[in-house]
């Protein structure tokens, strides 16, 4: 195996290897931009799929263009990891921006839903880079018991996302022309100025040692990933529509699991050549710890996909109010990473925090389960601010854990397993929840219309919407809930029994995901806490390239 050295502006780098903090602010300035991408993209199409469907005449088939975003980038996450450890951060980095910004332009120019997933696809190969790269490279700057401090920003970035997001989205979605441009347009040319000044600031500034060592890129691991992950993100978006026991489901399981045990196969076969060599999971901190991500990913995604269903269904809040009335989350989840991060700064302890963080999102997930039709909205959002804490403790933590635990040379690959194993769990814990949801509401809402049958207010409602009356023969089995603005427009004494309906599938949507989350908390009790190094990842990368040259003669002799 053949090794190049190659050291990019020395003259920025101290005695070790370190930079002052005002370097890496700089740095970090173009990494929080293209994090940016990747997280305002997420929040924002979430308000706006509706009108860019309904312009392009694909509100039926409105699914693949997520479904094609979430391939893309869930495949290319640990791909990324692995090229950056072989070429450096730096090019990986500016091509998952390039990526980006050419799946946005394509898709502001699409004229169908079908070239729009394509292009979303694009997107998704870039995004796949924007947030794993990021934390990669910070690490490689910057100590792991300093790195808490710093990683706080990019839970601001995720945060303000998340409120801004649906603002922004229902803004370009509702504007009928800007410049003369579709307002929808907008929503994926929005991304090119940020882009671009995230583009010059990594390219100008990102300027650190890397050692080049010439391996061989596993692409066949990739596309044993590929057949793996394809049919389960399929399955996730469309096994509802289909059935999760039909023939076409099945088949997807089926082939999921084909792929995942060629993957290991694979993997095994490739050695330290793997996507994600085999050897690191023989790492009792790094594979625990991926567990951890992976289940709580999964209960994760279970809260954030219900609490918008419950405020915009229940509470009839646009996508827009929505967003705003997460802000406690968003609050909660800032002040715990950055008060946990300068702790963890000052202390060199970690697993406390996300100890007490899986357990602050497990009680809050078990008090969301009690919210209904009447539940206050201030008193829904404190539960918010509670989760939000306790996220906030948990996420960036866990990967500090990882990135501490693993040698300097697989820091991008060991970084984007935590994206990839919790951006698995949130897809399984998406297609389970939507299961459960949708198979109870039926059912709920039945037995709530059977509640009200005999009420005069009910009856008399009724009696005045005759066409609505005809939907409910049958318990309620007439009624459309593939699209629910008829609930807009109808009598509240007509509507509260489907609210009703609703509020219970969600509430058991909670309770699940709270005994999820209470199996991450028992499993972080198992997790070794490995001492914080002070050195950064560059410094430790530097001390193996001394060792092993120290080691050379010795062997030689």
């Amino acid at each position: 195996m053949s090794e190049s050295t190659s050291r990019s502006v020395p003259e920025v780098q101290g005695e070790r290897g370190g930079l002052s903090h005002r370097q890496i602010m700089t740095i970090l300035a173009g990494l929080l931009l293209g994090m940016l991408l990747a997280a305002l993209d997420m929040t924002i199409m979430g308000s706006a799929t509706k009108t860019i469907a309904d312009e392009l005449h694909g509100q039926t088939i409105q699914a693949w263009v997520t479904t094609a975003y979430l391939i893309t980038s869930t495949i290319s996450t640990p791909l990324y990891g692995k090229l950056s450890d072989i070429f450096g951060r730096k090019p990986m980095y500016l091509s998952a921006i390039t990526l980006f910004l050419a799946g946005s332009v394509l898709s502001a120019m699409s004229t169908s839903m079908y070239e729009l997933a394509a292009f979303r696809a694009v997107q998704g190969l870039g995004a796949g880079g924007l947030m794993s790269l990021a934390l990669a490279i910070l690490a490689d700057l910057v100590s792991p018991r300093e790195r808490s401090k710093y990683q706080g920003y990019f839970m601001a970035v995720w945060g303000t996302s998340s409120v801004l997001g649906p603002v922004v989205g229902g803004f370009f979605a509702g504007a009928g022309t800007i410049f003369g441009i579709d307002g929808w347009r907008w929503v994926f040319l929005v991304n090119v100025p940020v882009g671009i000044v995230a583009l010059l600031v990594v390219a100008r500034f990102l300027n650190v040692p890397h050692t080049k060592v010439n391996h061989r890129v596993d692409y066949w691991g990739a596309a044993a990933l590929a057949v793996a992950l394809v049919p389960l993100l399929i399955v996730a978006e469309q096994g509802r529509e289909w059935g999760w026991g039909s023939a076409a489901a099945l088949a997807m399981f089926a082939i999921g699991v084909v792929g995942l045990i060629a993957f290991i196969f694979v993997e095994r076969a490739m050695g330290d050549e793997a996507l994600l060599p085999l050897r690191l999971f023989h790492r009792p901190v790094f594979s625990l710890t991926n567990a951890i991500n992976f289940v709580m990913g999964v209960g994760m995604f279970g809260m954030m996909m219900s609490l918008p269903l419950y405020l915009q269904i229940v509470k009839g809040s646009t996508p827009t109010e929505s967003g705003l009335q997460t802000l406690p989350m968003t609050a909660g989840i800032l002040v715990a990473s950055m008060g946990s991060g300068i702790l963890i700064s000052k202390t060199g302890r970690y697993k406390r925090f996300p100890l007490v963080g899986l357990l602050l999102v497990s009680v809050s997930m078990f008090l969301f389960a009690q919210i209904g039709v009447d539940t206050p909205l201030a008193q829904t959002m404190l539960v918010m601010g509670l989760a939000g804490a306790g996220l906030g403790l948990c996420m960036q933590t866990l990967i500090l854990a990882i990135q501490n635990d693993v040698p300097a040379k697989d820091m991008g690959v060991a970084t984007s397993s935590a994206a990839f194993f919790r951006s698995i769990g949130g897809t399984v814990g998406t297609a389970v929840f939507l299961s459960i949801l949708f198979g109870l509401v039926g059912e709920k809402i039945a037995g709530a219309f059977a509640a009200v049958r005999t009420d005069p207010a009910f009856l008399a409602a009724a009696a005045q919407d005759p066409e609505f009356t005809k939907m409910l023969q049958g318990g309620g089995g007439g009624l459309d809930l593939n699209n629910t603005e008829f609930l807009n427009g109808l009598d509240p004494t007509l509507a509260r029994p489907i609210l009703t309906g609703f509020a219970e599938s969600i509430d058991t949507v909670f309770m699940v995901g709270g005994f999820v989350m209470l199996v991450a908390f028992v499993l972080m009790f198992f997790l070794k806490e490995v001492p914080l190094s002070d050195k950064s990842g560059i410094q430790r990368a530097a001390d193996d390239e001394q060792a092993a040259a120290a080691a050379a003669p010795a062997i030689a002799h």
